[in-house]
């Protein structure tokens, strides 16, 4: 039902109006919570949009958990870098616990609402408005690191090959990206899990690029193929992407 439902309003072109009318709906359910660690904690509408859940301990402890998976996940200390790009920062979720880091801290999205709200409340870091699709408003080889959790994941095919080369132009080195993976094939339509297993990223809803209802699925041979003209392909670590489970993590060297 909720499939034909949501192709019956795609039809109509009333599709993003309707799922932001949902999250909105959701949002007013999880408000309130606080923050731990001296920093503001974001409404919970925008929570919501970054985390898929309104809760703040959820949106906290994700986000606590993502950042030391990229700890685990990258063989250089966070510390040694110079400069580190949060892409699709949303409204801080990871990047909140970056306070401490010596190095340039930046964040990148394409919505100015999340934006701002990192601007106003996150001052040791400088974030930027992105388009949807690239380029990103950064030099060549302006980062250490450059991470993207979730947003491979809420992006069609085509968009997430010009984005991928676009952080490769970014990055100096390391380039760190979720993408929902096997244990995903449990969520999939019969027709869908066909495409997966004959080794074809299987998107839904890409007519709203960019928010959680557009939900990319990457069996690792397509992943491998997408990535192999810009990347080194350094490590993949089936469900590693904590914080965002159970989305696979993959670490990439620029070549």
């Amino acid at each position: 039902m909720k499939r034909r439902l949501l192709s019956l309003l795609n039809r109509l072109g009333l599709l993003l109006p309707a799922y932001r009318t949902y999250e909105a709906v959701r949002a007013v359910r999880g408000r309130g919570g606080s923050a731990d660690d001296g920093l503001p904690l974001p409404p919970a509408r925008l929570r919501l949009m970054v985390a898929g859940v309104p809760g703040a301990e959820w949106f906290l402890a994700g986000g606590r958990a993502a950042a030391q998976s990229i700890r685990d996940a990258v063989p250089e200390p966070l510390e040694s870098m110079g400069a580190i790009l949060d892409f699709g920062c949303g409204c801080g979720r990871v990047v909140r616990w970056w306070r401490e880091l010596p190095g340039e801290i930046h964040g990148s999205d394409f919505n100015p609402t999340l934006v701002r709200w990192c601007r106003k409340n996150l001052s040791f870091g400088a974030f930027q408005v992105n388009g949807p699709e690239p380029p990103l408003p950064y030099a060549d080889e302006s980062f250490d690191l450059v991470y993207a959790l979730s947003v491979l994941t809420h992006l069609p095919v085509e968009i997430q090959r010009r984005w991928l080369d676009e952080l490769a132009r970014v990055a100096r080195a390391w380039v760190l990206v979720s993408i929902h993976g096997e244990a995903y094939r449990l969520r999939l339509t019969e027709e869908e899990l066909h495409r997966f297993d004959g080794g074809e990223v299987v998107v839904r809803w890409g007519e709203v690029a960019g928010t959680n209802l557009c939900t990319a699925f990457h069996p690792r041979s397509a992943f491998e193929k997408l990535v192999e003209p810009r990347f080194e392909l350094v490590s993949y670590v089936p469900e590693g992407a904590k914080g965002n489970r159970p989305q696979d993590l993959a670490l990439l060297r620029v070549r």
